[in-house]
């Protein structure tokens, strides 16, 4: 029997889904991180895992991917050598196609259609599909690039909290929560950040909206400047032609209520998510949504 598998992986989570021919979902999974800075075993290892967890979910053994055709979009796989070191797996697939997690989640958003999705999440990136053409915009990677995601949210709340710490700015509720964290220690914050993931720095983004939400001084502002990078975002997604845009990613809802409301007039929901992007990659024309 045929089946379709769909991998998302990106900075925080590897998602997994497989379905028969006739598009029924029998089976999910769920890893952590699974992009292409984590090194190829470590890589290698979280995709087997998520392939794993949907197979045995759907009470399948191995030999079912025999028959099976995945497609995976994988964060920084743009990479120069990525793509041919991925080539050298064997998964035991019928077939297997690479993209983006920017690709999968366009291709999802619109059903293969042309259009544009500026995911907001952990990083930032937008992904534009029109007339041929295939191509993105930022998501070069966190610090320098990035804008208006959660990883440059906790960015600058870090800043400010360490500025407040030492006296250069006026301590505000955010910056009393975020130190909090560290026992109010420069020290203590200073060996994490030594440490710190694009993924850690995003741990902060709930924190910032919250505090934005009631009004705190430092956080309105980290979220209105968050905000202006999206709509240059989106300004340059229209310029570049596409036809439509959504927004995906863990802070896309949390955002819009930021937006000027002619942008958001302007944006379409999506038809689907990126594990649907995943199965179309993989050859099923029809995702179950």
């Amino acid at each position: 029997m045929a089946y379709f598998l769909g991998i998302d992986a990106g900075g925080s989570h590897c998602r997994s889904r497989l379905i028969d021919a006739q598009g029924k979902i029998v089976g999910t999974g769920t890893t952590g991180p699974a992009n292409a800075r984590v090194g190829m075993a470590t890589l290698r290892a979280t995709l087997g895992e998520a392939i794993d967890q949907a197979v045995r979910a759907a009470g399948l053994d191995a030999t079912a991917l025999a028959g099976t055709r995945a497609g995976m979009g994988i964060a920084g796989i743009s990479r120069p050598g990525i793509i041919d070191q991925l080539a050298e797996l064997d998964f035991g697939f019928a077939s297997v196609r690479y993209e983006t997690d920017a690709v999968i989640a366009n291709l999802g958003a619109h059903r293969g259609a042309d259009g544009a999705i500026l995911i907001i999440g952990t990083g930032s990136i937008a992904q534009i599909q029109h007339e041929g053409r295939n191509f993105a915009i930022g998501g070069y990677g966190f610090p320098i690039s990035d804008e208006g995601s959660g990883a440059a949210l906790g960015l600058s709340a870090m800043r400010h909290a360490l500025r407040a710490l030492d006296g250069r700015t006026k301590p505000t509720p955010l910056s009393s929560a975020v130190t909090a964290r560290f026992g109010h220690e420069t020290a203590r914050a200073v060996a994490w950040m030594d440490q710190a993931s694009p993924r850690d720095y995003a741990s902060f983004a709930p924190l910032v909206m919250d505090y934005a939400e009631a009004n705190d001084e430092i956080a309105r502002s980290i979220v209105e400047d968050a905000a202006q990078h999206i709509e240059r975002f989106i300004e340059t997604i229209f310029d570049r032609g596409a036809p439509r845009c959504a927004l995906a990613g863990g802070l896309a809802r949390r955002m819009r209520s930021w937006l000027r409301a002619r942008t958001v007039d302007r944006l379409c929901s999506p038809l689907g998510d990126p594990l649907d992007g995943a199965l179309y990659l993989a050859g099923y024309r029809e995702a179950p949504l």
